[in-house]
């Protein structure tokens, strides 16, 4: 149940980003939950690559190179799918930085409904 409402009001982050920030664009809901779930998907699988095969460069510049990383897992979602767009690496990493931040705040509030036992 966690799981999908969290599936769920992460769409609709996207969604929101897209209506605060021009430089990303979500056609629908259904293209929110797509990118959703892409973004997820790219975040379990791609991303914990990408940080060790970049781990120098992030030890480097004090960890800021994540903010990158999470742009790439942004954009790359987007390439993917029809419905969702970023306009370049720039709207990506803001889009991302919006949608990380909204996403603590989704994290914590499902915490506490659905406390771990």
């Amino acid at each position: 149940m966690k799981l999908v409402a969290k599936w769920l009001l992460s769409a609709v982050a996207l969604l929101f980003v897209a209506a605060v920030y021009s430089g990303v664009e979500v056609k629908n809901f259904t293209a929110a939950l797509l990118a959703a779930f892409v973004i997820g998907l790219l975040n379990l699988v791609v991303r914990p690559v990408l940080v060790v095969l970049t781990l120098p460069v992030t030890v480097v510049t004090l960890g800021l190179f994540l903010f990158v990383i999470n742009a790439l897992m942004f954009w790359a979602a987007a390439t993917l799918l029809d419905g969702f767009q970023v306009k370049g690496f720039l709207p990506a990493l803001v889009g991302s930085l919006i949608y990380s931040a909204i996403g603590v705040v989704i994290d914590s509030a499902l915490e506490r409904l659905f406390p771990k036992k």
